[in-house]
């Protein structure tokens, strides 16, 4: 498949949607980071699926079987995808990437005196977690927003003999700057710590190899979610070595983790289902098993190089514009690998509203706000402590209206430079101050909104 051909691939692309003054424009999606759409491919194996659906394991009706070997086949699937070994690693399939980071971090057995190495760069996501369970260390980033690897170094040998994991994100939702993960790994491997990749952001777009186990620059613990995948149906998967969950008990237990259960005995099932509980998405497995069959019949070159080129044009748009803030590099520099996530500001005008005019006037979808990443954004920002208070301050009162923040684009497989076009050609309007609209900013809330418009009432799901 030619990257010119990925749009007729995805679903939901040619929907036009109401304007601020009257009429409809064709939807435009650069906010494909938070999630994508589906793949007709995924659409239509479910549509496949959906007659045979039936409880997996322990079933006898032809369905039953069916449903458990698509359900489990999905699992062999995933460790396919990202190189993991069969022998030496399990895959869980779980909710999302938040789940399966959540569920590692009560797994590894961490007390308050370990040490997990985080970084300035991470979704709270990869982050939260691990604060529940252990001392939590923040690596620092540079100037150009990229992991700060002598402070890696430095924290590494600071906490000599605590360290027992360092969780990186494969690539930033935020600025779209992807870590050198093999440096990482090995710098952890070599201090006797464990390393975690959160590949949320990078599973969509880079192919994705976890190495050989015992290998000074493997990744451990992998961690990415269906629906920013092109499988939006609420499936995940956590991929680590299976000694580490064989050991003790699973984080959640009930119906499916067990063999066998007396009043004063359990028996734990074998893995993934001992850290599986309850009825499992099995619609969702199939979808994420038709989506990584997309990727592997596509292949990742044409997808990072049709990126690649998306970014490296917009980027050299955002070049030409005064009056905008870019985030991290404002150019595509040599060496430096990135996903196709940009993130600025707009001077003088405020994110929410930015974003707001985008989607009432040019319908263009952006995101706006902190990306779930509060501390590397109030770094890019340069928020001081002080100022950090007083948004606090204000949230606690319920004023949300001065929050800061960025706006995000962020593409997918399918978007197009003709696109990138019409997204710029509304940033001069908005830089410009020739806006039509008149927007009112939800003090409470922090949105904005058209005065005037209103949204479709006959629209029902």
């Amino acid at each position: 498949m030619a990257s010119n051909d990925f749009r007729s691939a995805i679903a939901g692309l040619n929907i036009s949607v109401p304007v601020l003054g009257g009429g409809q424009k064709k939807y435009i999606n650069f906010d494909n980071a938070a999630s994508t759409p589906p793949l007709k491919s995924v659409w239509q194996r479910l549509d496949e699926f959906k007659d045979y659906y039936s409880s997996v394991h322990r079933g006898t009706g032809y369905k039953s079987v069916v449903s458990t070997q698509a359900y489990d086949a999905a699992h062999q699937r995933v460790l396919k995808f990202v190189g993991a070994d069969r022998d030496y690693h399990t895959c869980i399939l779980v909710r999302n990437t938040t789940e399966g980071i959540n569920k590692l971090a009560r797994r590894l057995g961490l007390s308050r005196n370990d040490v997990v190495l985080s970084s300035l760069m991470e979704h709270h996501s990869n982050d939260l977690p691990w604060r529940l369970q252990a001392a939590t260390v923040h690596v620092e980033i540079d100037r150009s927003g990229q992991i700060d690897l002598d402070d890696l170094k430095s924290r590494l040998l600071e906490f000599r003999g605590r360290v027992k994991l360092v969780a990186i994100s494969g690539a930033s939702n935020v600025t779209g700057l992807v870590p050198p993960a093999k440096e990482i790994a090995a710098l952890a491997h070599r201090h006797d710590a464990l390393f975690f990749m959160d590949a949320a952001q990078l599973a969509p777009h880079r192919k994705i190899r976890m190495g050989k186990p015992g290998n000074e620059d493997s990744i451990d613990f992998l961690a990415f979610s269906g629906h920013k995948m092109y499988a939006p149906f609420g499936t995940g998967a956590l991929i680590g070595p299976k000694s580490i969950f064989k050991e003790g008990d699973p984080d959640m237990v009930g119906g499916g983790t067990v063999n066998y259960v007396t009043l004063s005995q359990v028996q734990w099932a074998h893995l993934p289902d001992k850290e599986e509980a309850g009825s499992p998405n099995v619609p969702g497995a199939v979808a994420l098993s038709a989506a990584i069959e997309f990727f592997d019949q596509v292949g990742f070159e044409k997808i990072a190089a049709h990126e690649r080129e998306l970014t490296k044009y917009a980027l050299g748009k955002f070049s030409e514009l005064d009056g905008i803030t870019v985030y991290g590099p404002r150019s595509w520099e040599r060496g430096q690998d990135r996903v196709g996530v940009i993130s600025f500001n707009v001077d003088e005008e405020y994110h929410a509203k930015v974003a707001a005019i985008l989607s009432y006037e040019g319908a263009i979808a952006v995101r706006n706000g902190c990306f779930c990443a509060h501390p590397y954004i109030q770094r890019l920002l340069k928020i001081s402590d002080e100022e950090s208070k007083q948004y606090r301050d204000d949230i606690n009162k319920g004023i949300r209206s001065r929050v800061p923040g960025l706006v995000r684009i962020s593409f997918g497989i399918y978007n197009t430079k003709a696109e990138i076009d019409l997204f710029f050609k509304m940033l001069w309007i908005i830089v410009d101050k020739k806006y039509r609209g008149k927007y009112r900013l939800n003090e409470r809330s922090g949105q904005v909104f058209a005065q005037g418009f209103k949204f479709p009432g006959d629209l029902r799901f």
